[in-house]
This record gives structure tokens, C-alpha cells and sequence, in this order.
């Protein structure tokens, strides 16, 4: 089974997905958050200096939507350049996951560490669309796994936490959103242990992993042009 028909739209510092029929999902997203749901979900690149107070992120965003005539979208805030984004798709048997990804790294920090400033130095946002209906739990226990998934990925790219020094597990403004189609029959778990779990963990590894090497590779290369002026 295939994920639900949608497109993936880029324009200049916006980075849309369409669903052609309403999708039930689950996130802590700036706008749209928490279980309901949406025919879109955008992805609003910002300035840092765009962010300065009083300026209020989340009326910075709609008014972002409501121009590109999406205003009812879930939608995630970076600073991170949307262009290089990830979208791939695992399947396995009869469930499949597409999973869109921007991946910036340099608010990266580990579980645990001290709070401090808000950093928006780009982040890790993730879409991670199944192919089948999911029951409020399993889109929790999806929700879970794919943040599992992301925390593995960034473990392996090995980028230190600048405040503790420790291998990082994600960013300081990370947010995942699972999207799942409305059916009559949804599936009531989403764990390691089922088929389902199996490609959103896949799927969103893989995803994040991707969108990390990327990073990585811009930094090297910036770092390279700034030693060779």
C-alpha cells in the first residue's frame, strides 16, 4: 500500500506539502500542533534577524500562509535553507512511510543539557506520512519512534553539543509531525515490533541521516572557502 496522493511544493523560502485528502496527524508544530487534522503541512524558512522582539514567531509564520493561501497548514519554523530537503520512502509488505526532512545541525544539543538562549541556527523538521489509518495511540507510539529514529541519526553523525561537549541527539527546536490517511479500520500500533514501526523507523533514519551528511558537507566547504581567502 502506497502513502497518501500528495505534492511537494518549493518556492522561495517555503516548502509545502499538499495531501488530496485531509490527513489525521500529531506533532508539537508552531501552528497546527497536537492530534487534528490538515490538508498541508509547510515548512517557513526565516532570517535569525527576522526573530528578533518583539517580533512573534507564530504571527510571523501566518502571516507567511495566509500570503501563500495556505493558512490552515501544520507548520514547522526554520532557519535552515529548505532547498537541499530529503524525501524518501520506505515499504515493506503491504505499509509503506514517506518521509520529508530539513536537517540543519548547528542547534544541535543533547537530552539533558542546560537550558539556555533559543537557538535558531536551523533545526530538524521531519513529515512522516504512512500509508495506513492509525488509531490516537499509534499515531503517539509513531510519533515516538520516529523522534527515536531522528535521535539515532544525529548519534551517528557524531556533532557535538556545544554546551556540553557530549555527542548531540537532535536540536534545540526539533519537531516531527506523522500524518496518517482517515479510514474506518486504523491500525492500533506502531512499535519496533510491526511492519509499521519497521518503515517509519527506516524511513526517518534514513531521511535525517541524509539531510545531516548534507549538512556536514556544507559546513566543510564553507569552512575550506573561509581558510582559502
Amino acid at each position: 500500500m502506497t502513502t497518501a496522493a500528495m505534492t511537494v511544493q518549493l518556492a522561495p523560502r517555503l516548502l509545502v506539502v499538499r495531501f488530496a485528502e485531509p490527513q489525521r496527524v500529531v506533532s508539537w508544530a508552531m501552528l497546527g500542533g497536537g492530534l487534528g487534522r490538515t490538508r498541508a503541512v509547510a515548512w517557513v524558512e526565516v532570517r535569525n534577524d527576522e526573530l528578533r522582539p518583539p517580533v512573534d514567531p507564530c504571527e510571523l509564520a501566518r502571516t507567511r500562509l495566509e500570503a501563500a493561501g495556505i493558512a490552515d497548514a501544520v507548520t514547522l519554523m526554520t532557519s535552515r535553507d529548505l532547498r537541499p530537503y530529503v524525501d524518501l520512502e520506505r515499504t515493506y509488505r503491504d505499509v509503506s512511510c514517506r518521509c520529508i526532512a530539513t536537517v540543519g545541525l548547528g542547534n544541535a544539543l543533547r537530552a539533558g543539557d542546560p537550558p539556555g538562549p533559543d537557538g535558531r541556527i536551523g533545526t530538524i523538521n521531519v513529515l512522516c506520512c504512512v500509508s495506513v489509518g492509525l488509531t490516537d495511540e499509534a499515531l503517539l507510539e509513531a510519533l515516538a519512534l520516529a523522534s527515536e529514529a531522528r535521535s539515532l541519526a544525529v548519534r551517528e553523525a557524531e556533532v557535538a553539543s556545544p554546551i556540553s561537549g557530549l555527542p548531540a541527539s537532535g536540536t534545540g527546536t526539533d519537531c516531527i509531525v506523522i500524518a496518517a490517511p482517515d479510514t474506518a479500520d486504523p491500525h492500533r500500533f506502531a512499535g519496533k515490533h510491526t511492519e509499521l514501526g519497521h518503515v517509519v523507523g527506516a524511513a526517518v533514519h534514513d531521511a535525517v541521516r541524509s539531510g545531516a551528511e548534507q549538512w556536514k558537507c556544507e559546513q566543510a566547504a564553507a569552512r575550506a572557502m573561509e581558510r582559502n581567502r
